[in-house]
């Protein structure tokens, strides 16, 4: 008995290969898998459909977002490179401004040193000729008593009187408007 029962089971085990079909055994396979489609698609379908559209809108609104974001930092650069236009532009005024400023002042110390040195050259012009005013007087004097004391040595006399001095003077400044 035991034989041929196990005799049988090797006979059954060698007609069932992987390819055999058993009609009981398929017909309670897509029993099963009916039933399982009929319970996702009653329970886990919205379920996973909700999660599926969820997922989509927060995709669309990271999407939307990023280009939101990438707008305003367009926006943003394009305000900064006119700010930095502009500063250059500013910077460029000032420096110019600061050139013609500091032109000006050269110009206006350059004319004060030039006035001065004009005004100290006049002035010592005008003290060199008054010491040589001076000068020429102080010798007119000396010429003249130098004359007086000749002519008093030769005449024997004294001529010292003031009548005298003037005459001598008035010779020599006829002799001076002669040259």
């Amino acid at each position: 008995m035991f034989t041929t029962a196990s005799a049988l089971q090797e006979q059954e085990h060698a007609a069932s290969g992987p390819l055999t079909v058993e009609g009981g055994l398929m017909l309670w396979t897509v029993f099963v898998f009916g039933l399982l489609l009929l319970i996702l698609k009653r329970f886990a379908w919205p379920a996973i459909l909700g999660a599926v559209e969820a997922r989509e809108q927060a995709l669309e609104r990271q999407i939307a977002e990023a280009e939101r974001s990438r707008t305003e930092a367009a926006a943003l650069l394009a305000e900064h490179k006119k700010l930095v236009a502009e500063a250059k532009s500013q910077a460029h005024a000032i420096i110019v401004e600061a050139r013609t400023v500091a032109e000006k002042e050269r110009a206006l110390a350059l004319e004060k040193t030039k006035q001065e040195q004009e005004d100290l050259l006049a002035r010592a012009r005008r003290e060199i000729g008054a010491e040589r005013d001076r000068a020429v007087a102080d010798l007119r004097r000396e010429a003249v008593d130098l004359s007086l004391a000749a002519a008093s040595k030769l005449i024997g006399e004294r001529l010292g009187a003031e009548s005298d001095r003037r005459l001598v003077l008035d010779y020599l400044a006829t002799l001076d408007s002669g040259r």
